[in-house]
């Protein structure tokens, strides 16, 4: 079999290309909010900004990690300012974490940064063919969270 032909081959490729320039990316988008932000905490940082008052379980659950990996990390990124935690009121044990206005500020200064970036490389697209690669996207990411992550034995 002609590998360079089957679509599961090359979409192996196109998907480790697309993960090691996304990885360059965030490293460039964390630094762009803070000196001091790790790559990793960025998505972290925007979801609590779309989802104030957020719980760590709910943030750890929802990216695969440990509590105490999430409380560390969690710390970092207070310690720069960039989001703050108060008690829950319903859960005297909890508590809920939204970002500050200072970190409100960056998220949206690099989102628009971003959006400008992917609006340039995809300047060259139609409207539908922006639009189908979203939905595609969207469906192999719903793919890939219904699946195992073990692939099935032979």
């Amino acid at each position: 079999m002609d590998t360079s032909t089957d679509p599961v081959v090359r979409l192996e490729a196109e998907l480790g290309l697309l993960l090691r320039r996304a990885r360059a990316s965030a490293e460039r988008l964390a630094r762009e909010v803070h000196p001091d932000l790790e790559p990793s905490a960025y998505p972290l940082l925007a979801r609590i900004e779309r989802e104030p008052d957020v719980r760590a379980s709910e943030l750890a659950e929802h990216i695969g990690v440990g509590r105490g990996t999430m409380s560390r990390q969690l710390g970092r990124i207070e310690q720069l300012g960039l989001i703050e935690r108060r008690p829950d009121p319903g859960d005297s044990r909890g508590q809920l974490i939204r970002v500050t206005a200072e970190g409100a500020r960056r998220v949206d200064a690099a989102r628009v940064a971003r959006r400008r970036y992917l609006g340039q490389v995809l300047d060259g697209w139609t409207a539908a063919e922006r639009a189908q690669l979203a939905d595609q996207l969207h469906r192999l990411n719903e793919d890939l969270a219904a699946t195992p992550r073990t692939p099935p034995a032979p």
